[in-house]
């Protein structure tokens, strides 16, 4: 849950800045349809955001930074990565959060986090601040490796334009992402190939049946998921499930 804002730049390489003025971590149990949190998860001292369970569900990630004065220290807000255990027989999480890239010793900020099928790696956004890399030109994807705790930058995938949004299939054998790589502007759905090693190979842009697509499509990508399976909703369908949607009077931001 956060409180989010948006500025525009007049003489920065980034055109927009996307930030937080307040962000927490809660949990919705769709058992009880309850909502709770832990402090670790919301403190009034720092911003805690893009939450993301492992494969296995022990533990939960998410990125956290310490809370400035927003938006004139926007260029100083850097987060870091951390993980949580959970026990999802009693609903619990842990209260000692372990730290696993270090805002301090990398003098950047991570990003969307995302957990390997296979438990073995986590690939994150990495950019110089701030928390939406998708305006960050000079955002790229790492890869955390959680046997060892090594950090390496997926050199064969990034470009030296924004690399973001990124989701795995569910071998852990491929990543699509966002990317903005062919004019700055627009963000397309790249896929590359991810290796038992941790290493990625060259992306290739999603094929589509007309090869001038891209060049008249003037919409985004955001997002992209691998399925498995054919989808049978159509798009007024989405919008209108979206339009009768209820939120429940506890989801409150503060």
């Amino acid at each position: 849950v956060n409180t989010t804002r948006q500025n525009f730049h007049t003489q920065n390489m980034n055109k927009i800045e996307v930030y937080d003025m307040a962000s927490d971590v809660v949990i919705f149990d769709t058992e009880t349809n309850s909502i709770f949190t832990i402090p670790e998860l919301s403190s009034e001292t720092s911003f805690e955001t893009f939450p993301e369970w492992s494969p296995d569900g022990d533990y939960l990630y998410y990125c956290s930074a310490e809370a400035r004065p927003m938006p004139m220290e926007y260029d100083s807000l850097r987060y870091e990565l951390l993980r949580i255990p959970f026990d999802a027989t009693t609903g619990r999480l842990g209260n000692s959060p372990d730290t696993l890239v270090s805002a301090r010793q990398t003098h950047k900020s991570v990003a969307l986090a995302r957990v390997s099928p296979d438990n073995r790696f986590v690939v994150f956004c990495l950019s110089d601040y701030g928390t939406f890399p998708i305006w960050h030109r000079e955002n790229d994807l790492y890869r955390l490796n959680l046997a060892d705790g090594s950090i390496s930058n997926l050199e064969e995938a990034n470009s030296p334009e924004s690399d973001s949004y990124h989701s795995w299939s569910s071998n852990g054998r491929w990543l699509v992402f966002g990317s903005r790589r062919m004019d700055g502007a627009y963000t397309r759905p790249y896929i590359c190939y991810f290796d038992t090693e941790g290493r990625a190979s060259k992306p290739f842009l999603l094929p589509q049946r007309n090869p001038e697509f891209y060049d008249f499509c003037y919409k985004s990508f955001n997002i992209p998921e691998f399925i498995t399976g054919k989808i049978d909703v159509s798009p007024y369908q989405w919008s209108r499930a979206a339009r009768q949607s209820i939120i429940p009077a506890t989801f409150q931001s503060r």
